[in-house]
C-alpha cells in the first residue's frame, strides 16, 4: 500500500507540487497585500473593495476557465503555465504603483483570468503524470495539505515581512512566489497535452460543461460542491466577527479558529488515502457533506449562545471548526477521481475547466448570501439557513448519483 508521500518519487510530480507551494505562497501574500492596499486607498470602505476585488476572482473563473482551454488547451503546456505565472508576476509587480481603487479592480482582474487558465491546466496535467489511481490519490490529498498549510505560512510570513518591508513589498513576495512557480514548472517539463479531436472554439468551450452535466457522478459531484461552499463560505465569511462580536476575542484567537478549520482539513487529507482504498468514493464524500450540513445546523446553538457563554463555549466552537474542515475536505478532496475516471486524456483538459467554473460559481451564491444573512439576520440564523441548503445539496447528489452509478 503507498503511502502519502509517495507520489513525491516521482520527478516531474515533485517539482510540479513544489511549484503548486510556491505558487500558493505567493498567492496567500496577495491576498494581505490587497487588504493593506484596500484601506489605504478607500479607508473604511476597504472592506468593500476587497469584496468587489474577491467576487471579480469569482468572476473571471466561471467565465473564462472555459473559454481560455477553448483557446489555449492545445499549446504545449510547459510553454503556457510559464507564461501565465510570468503574466501573474508582472502583475503583482503593478499593483504597489495602483493610486485609484478602479485600477485594483482591473489588475485583479487580469491576474485572475490569468489564474482561470492556468489552474485547470495544471491539474489535468497530474493525472498523466501520475496514471496509477492510488498515485494520484494521494497527489490529491497533498494538494489538499498544500492548501491548508498555505492558510496557516501566508499569514506568518506576511507578518515576517511586515516587521522588514512596506506593505506594499509583499507584492514583491507574490512575484517571487509566481516567478518561482515558472522556474520549477520549466524544471518539471510536464508533458504535452494529448491531441484533440478536431472541433470548433464553441463546440470545445462547453465540451466540458456537457460532460458534467450528463454524467450521473459529475452531477452528483456539482452538487456536493455547492454543499461544500455553503460551509466553506460560513466560515471564510464569517469567522472574524464570530470570534469577535459573539466571543469578544482578539486578532490572534481569530487565526487560532482559522487554524482549527485547517487542521481539520489537513486531518481529512491524511485519512482520505486508505479509506478511499476501501470505500466507494460517493460513500466518503456523501458522509463528509452530511457531517458539513449537519455542523451547520447544531452550530446554531452555539451562536445563539455565545455571548453568554463565551469561556464555556470557546473550546467547543474550535472544535466544531475542525471537524468543519473535516467534513469540507472530505467532500473536496476526492473530486479530481471522479473528473480523472470521467475523460480520456485528450478530454480531460476541457472537463478540468469546466468543473473549475463550475464549482466556483456554487462560491458566487454563497460568499455574498453567508455575509448577507450574518449582516442581517445574525450568525445563529445564517449557520441554519446555509446548513439547510448544504443538506438540500446533499439529497440533490445523493439522487443525481445513484449508487449503481457509483465508481469502485
Amino acid at each position: 500500500m503507498l503511502g502519502l508521500f509517495a507520489p513525491l518519487a516521482h520527478s516531474g510530480f515533485a517539482r510540479l507540487f513544489a511549484a503548486q507551494v510556491t505558487a500558493l505562497l505567493g498567492t496567500g501574500l496577495l491576498t494581505i497585500a490587497l487588504a493593506l492596499l484596500a484601506y489605504d486607498l478607500a479607508g473604511l470602505r476597504g472592506g468593500l473593495v476587497l469584496g468587489v476585488a474577491l467576487t471579480l476572482k469569482m468572476v473571471a473563473y466561471v467565465a473564462l476557465a472555459p473559454l481560455a482551454n477553448a483557446i489555449l488547451g492545445g499549446l504545449p503546456r510547459r510553454g503556457l503555465l510559464v507564461t501565465l505565472d510570468l503574466i501573474r508576476a508582472g502583475i503583482a509587480l503593478s499593483l504597489p504603483f495602483v493610486t485609484e481603487i478602479w485600477q485594483i479592480y482591473v489588475l485583479v482582474f487580469l491576474l485572475q483570468a490569468s489564474s482561470a487558465a492556468f489552474t485547470p491546466t495544471f491539474q489535468a496535467t497530474i493525472p498523466d503524470i501520475l496514471p496509477d489511481e492510488q498515485s494520484y490519490t494521494r497527489a490529491l490529498s497533498l494538494s489538499r495539505l498544500a492548501y491548508d498549510i498555505e492558510n496557516i505560512a501566508s499569514p506568518s510570513l506576511a507578518a515576517l515581512l511586515l516587521l522588514v518591508v512596506p506593505a506594499n513589498g509583499l507584492f514583491l513576495g507574490t512575484a517571487l512566489g509566481f516567478l518561482g512557480s515558472a522556474a520549477l514548472v520549466t524544471w518539471a517539463n510536464p508533458p504535452p497535452p494529448a491531441t484533440r479531436a478536431p472541433a470548433g472554439a464553441w463546440q470545445r468551450t462547453f465540451a466540458g460543461s456537457r460532460m458534467m452535466l450528463t454524467r450521473p457522478e459529475l452531477r452528483g459531484l456539482l452538487a456536493l460542491n455547492f454543499a461544500a461552499a455553503a460551509g466553506g463560505a460560513m466560515v471564510i465569511v464569517n469567522t472574524a466577527v464570530i470570534a469577535g462580536a459573539l466571543f469578544g476575542r482578539g486578532e490572534a484567537q481569530f487565526a487560532v479558529a482559522t487554524a482549527a478549520f485547517g487542521a481539520g482539513s489537513m486531518a481529512a487529507a491524511l485519512i482520505l488515502p486508505r479509506l478511499l482504498d476501501r470505500i466507494a468514493d460517493r460513500s466518503v464524500m456523501l458522509s463528509g457533506a452530511v457531517l458539513l450540513a449537519v455542523l451547520q445546523i447544531a452550530g446554531a446553538v452555539i451562536f445563539a449562545t455565545a455571548q453568554v457563554f463565551s469561556e464555556a463555549l470557546w473550546p467547543l466552537y474550535l472544535l466544531w471548526m475542525t471537524a468543519m474542515g473535516l467534513g469540507y475536505a472530505t467532500i473536496l478532496t476526492p473530486g479530481g477521481r471522479l473528473l480523472r475516471r470521467a475523460a480520456a486524456p485528450s478530454e480531460r483538459p476541457a472537463l478540468y475547466a469546466a468543473h473549475f467554473a463550475l464549482s466556483h460559481a456554487a462560491w458566487l451564491v454563497t460568499y455574498p448570501l453567508a455575509g448577507w444573512l450574518g449582516a442581517a439576520a445574525g450568525m445563529a440564523a445564517a449557520s441554519i439557513l446555509l446548513g439547510l441548503l448544504a443538506a438540500a445539496a446533499t439529497l440533490a447528489a445523493r439522487r443525481l448519483w445513484p449508487r449503481a452509478e457509483a465508481q469502485l
